[in-house]
């Protein structure tokens, strides 16, 4: 019997490309699995696809629940965001990937894993990361990064050599933006993007999301429950947590939310500039912040920040399955334990507004906040509490005063 390969199989040129080659030039026999982390119509089709395309099975595994629950909502409950802007739709769906496909390898008995990712992204290193993290003993294919035997160059070359093993399949030679969809997400490169002196041409671009300016001229209400940092409900209707994101993108994308252009820092060096949908995840992300204000305290918060962006990085970077990224994962859990209540927020025109928060662990109190005097706070009580918090600034004031006046001496 020949070994085999599984192959993270999306269905588009590059990976059908993928599938004569590996048996081709390793004689593998090619079991391909394809995630399906919310990705929609871009599913259809694909088995009859992936059979002419030569492989002796096709897996369709959906994840997207998983996703949401064990990858997105962790990131969420740590405000998790690349360099102030990115919200990690890629980065968090490759961990949940890697792990499923390192699943199925084990059950079809496969000696290796390859991916279609290109030699200059970070999908590389994601996919990679994870897969050595969970089966170190898995060898793993990259074929665009073996120049040696992997000769195709562009788009006409793939499917040239397509046809030239059978497969004639409706593939356009011309290219478009280089696209990843999921549930969280979906993000543009490529054409105009390229140079970032050029504006995105965002009637040819957007999928999932009106302009601000093509959005409505009425604003519209929302309302979210959180239970423990886990959204609960929308509007009053309780859904599982794919639901809720599948349902904020609709009304997110209405209004013209969560649309980024960003020139990002890649891991393996590089800039790379890029547009991202996330209108749902941009208005999550809101209201768990919305929330928090509320009931956490201000050390645990300033800790929380710092540890939410070096999730990011670590996420970005691939490294899910490491004890840091479970150390980091455990500490915000811990932070989540009375992030319970309800917010409500007005979208209008790309904007999120902040229209009440509620919770029974709030920590505001309007007796305090106002400007009457009650009975847990004394205003002569600052006098002491300046003086100290102050002193640092006013021996060093003294001592400059003093070293200038013996320079002048």
């Amino acid at each position: 019997m020949k070994e085999k390969v599984v192959l993270a199989y999306s269905g588009g040129l590059d990976t059908t490309t993928i599938i004569p080659w590996l048996k081709e030039h390793f004689d593998y026999d090619v079991v391909c699995c394809c995630i399906d982390c919310g990705q929609g119509n871009e599913l259809d089709g694909l088995e009859e696809r992936a059979k002419l395309s030569g492989a002796s099975k096709l897996y369709i595994e959906d994840l997207v629940d998983d996703f949401a629950e064990n990858y997105i909502v962790p990131c969420v409950q740590a405000n998790a965001t690349y360099e102030n802007k990115y919200l990690l739709g890629t980065s968090m769906a490759r961990p949940a990937i890697a792990k499923r496909l390192v699943e199925i390898a084990r059950k079809e008995g496969a000696v290796a894993i390859c991916h279609g990712a290109t030699g200059k992204g970070n999908d590389q290193i994601r996919f990679e990361l994870g897969i050595k993290a969970l089966a170190p003993d898995i060898k793993i294919i990259a074929p665009w990064r073996m120049t040696d035997i992997w000769t195709l160059q562009s788009r006409e070359d793939e499917i040239e050599y397509c046809k030239q093993h059978g497969i004639d399949l409706p593939f356009a030679a011309d290219s478009s933006y280089s696209r990843d969809r999921n549930l969280w997400h979906i993000s543009h490169e490529g054409l105009e993007l390229e140079n970032p002196a050029n504006e995105p041409n965002y009637d040819h671009l957007l999928v999932l999301s009106n302009t601000p300016e093509k959005a409505p001229d009425e604003g519209e209400y929302v309302t979210m429950t959180f239970e423990k940092g886990v959204p609960t409900s929308v509007n009053g209707e309780k859904m599982k947590v794919a639901d809720i994101i599948r349902k904020l993108n609709t009304l997110g994308g209405k209004h013209g939310i969560g649309i980024v252009d960003i020139v990002e820092n890649r891991v393996v060096g590089m800039k790379s500039r890029g547009v991202y949908e996330t209108p749902g995840g941009t208005i999550l992300m809101e209201a768990h912040k919305q929330l928090e204000e509320l009931v956490l305290d201000r050390a645990t918060m300033e800790v929380k920040k710092e540890m939410g962006d070096k999730l990011a990085q670590v996420v970005y970077e691939g490294k899910w399955f490491t004890p840091l990224c479970d150390a980091i994962r455990a500490f915000v859990t811990s932070t989540q334990e009375y992030v319970t209540g309800e917010v409500k927020f007005k979208l209008y025109k790309g904007n999120i507004i902040k229209a009440g928060t509620t919770s029974p662990y709030s920590l505001y109190s309007e007796s305090l906040a106002s400007f009457t005097t009650g009975d847990l706070y004394d205003h002569h009580d600052a006098d002491g509490f300046i003086t100290l918090f102050g002193l640092p600034l006013k021996v060093r004031a003294m001592k400059m005063a003093e070293l200038k006046k013996n320079e002048t001496k």
